[in-house]
Parts: structure tokens; C-alpha cells; sequence
């Protein structure tokens, strides 16, 4: 299987915010995903992610989570995961799911 950004966004939704127990992708917290070929056939990923609010506690554990199961898909090489906060997230960002899941109308 060829590494995607189709496969990342899947895998990425194993990563669950441990507050709000909804995934990252269906909370809308992943802005960018950038795919690199390297000389050695792997698949560099570099990831845009913003958090909830500035001072999530959570972060730290989210990425850790995040680079845990993309580095366990065949074909990754290295990835890197960048925090940013502009845009800010807001709920608008949320999958429909995630709105049902959060009881947010």
C-alpha cells in the first residue's frame, strides 16, 4: 500500500484526544499533511496540527500518539509533527460525528 494523504488522515483517526474522546481528523485538528519521497523508497510526513485551545494539555500526548501510528504504517520514513495555531480551530472544523459525539447542534 502505497503511503497517501488518504492513508495518513485514516490512520491519524486512531489518535484520540483524551478530553474530548473524539478522534483528531473528525475534530478537525489536522490542517496539512505534506508527503516527501526519500532516496531510500520511505515516505517522509510532515503534519500541520492545531489543538482546541493554545494550552491544550493534551498536545504533548496527541503528538506522541500521532507520530506512534504513522511511523508503524509500511513505507514511512520520518515524521514530523507542527504545531500551529492559525487559523485557530473552532467547532466549525468538527465532522458531522464528531458534532453527534459531542452533543454539539
Amino acid at each position: 500500500m502505497a503511503v497517501s494523504e488518504e492513508v495518513v488522515r485514516e490512520e491519524l483517526k486512531k489518535v484520540i484526544d483524551p478530553e474530548l474522546f473524539v478522534n483528531i481528523i473528525d475534530l478537525g485538528l489536522i490542517y496539512n499533511v505534506t508527503l516527501a519521497e526519500t532516496p531510500e523508497a520511505k515516505t517522509n510526513i510532515s503534519i500541520d496540527m492545531t489543538m482546541t485551545s493554545p494550552m491544550c494539555p493534551a498536545g504533548p500526548q496527541m503528538i506522541a500518539n500521532s507520530k506512534q501510528v504513522l511511523t508503524a504504517v509500511e513505507g514511512v520514513g520520518e515524521v514530523e509533527v507542527k504545531i500551529v495555531l492559525d487559523p485557530p480551530w473552532s467547532p466549525d472544523r468538527m465532522t458531522e460525528d464528531a458534532r453527534d459525539q459531542l452533543g454539539i447542534f
